[in-house]
């Protein structure tokens, strides 16, 4: 089974003040066991991307450690990774004309020849896939017609056809109504596989995660389990508003009421 860690990562974009740029991280450090959904969350420019594209081979941090099954992955190759990595964004990709079933199918392109065509077991995938976002309806339908929920759930089916060991998701509900939010977290749930998301709604991150990192000004400033981390007085630290927190009435997970002001 797959483990992920990242060890005191720094990176700051080029050409910007290492001291004073919200995007850069410093000295960040964490760990995704196998099986183990891991939530990431802090305000907006924290460093929550930052750190995800550094995790998926994307962005090389200027010093620290990023590895994946106690291997470098920047010694790996870009393939052995998307063997094993699957990453679900906040932006969809261009996809130039290809119907959703072809989207899909790009999942499996790790795992395969330069000249390989699909087999048959690629194509049970690729159904099984469409039918665990419920989009196996649109497999035909062209994806730049979709609506912006209807993609997300696209783009999360080609993550489950690349069959990964490690799933990293940006904001993954953000273009989702709330019925879809919920599914599309139980499905990841389910997985069995290491889970890494940056998650937006601190509700839906106490729900699902097993674990959560706190990221502020680029530094992880707090980890542990929903209860352990989602504090009164952290999220007046770290997000600057007051909230009320008690115990979900149908569930054992903190359940956070946002206090405002008249």
């Amino acid at each position: 089974m797959t483990s992920l860690t990242l060890s005191e990562l720094g990176w700051a974009p080029p050409g910007h003040d290492h001291c004073h740029h919200q995007f850069q991280l410093r000295d960040a450090s964490l760990r995704v066991a196998a099986g183990e959904f891991v939530g990431l969350i802090g305000p907006n420019g924290s460093g929550k991307t930052s750190l995800l594209r550094c995790a998926y081979r994307f962005t090389r941090p200027e010093h620290g450690d990023v590895s994946l099954e106690h291997q470098n992955v920047w010694k790996q190759s870009a393939k052995w990774c998307a063997q094993r990595i699957a990453v679900v964004l906040q932006e969809f990709p261009d996809a130039f004309g290809l119907r959703v079933d072809e989207v899909v199918a790009m999942g499996r392109t790790p795992h395969k020849g330069l000249f390989d065509s699909d087999t048959l077991h690629d194509g049970q995938l690729i159904r099984h896939a469409l039918e665990s976002v419920d989009m196996q309806d649109f497999a035909d339908h062209a994806f730049a017609t979709l609506s912006g929920g209807e993609k997300q759930r696209v783009i999360l089916a080609r993550a489950l056809a690349q069959q990964p060991q490690l799933l990293i998701l940006d904001e993954p509900t953000n273009h989702l109504d709330p019925r879809y939010q919920l599914e599309l977290l139980k499905l990841v749930k389910r997985l069995d596989i290491g889970i890494l998301a940056s998650i937006h709604d601190l509700n839906l991150a106490a729900a699902f995660c097993d674990r959560l990192y706190v990221i502020n000004h680029g530094r992880i400033v707090a980890s542990g389990t929903p209860h352990d981390v989602l504090t009164t007085a952290l999220l007046r630290e770290v997000f600057g508003v007051e909230a009320l927190i008690d115990t979900h009435p149908l569930a054992g997970y903190p359940r956070i009421t946002w206090i405002t002001q008249p």
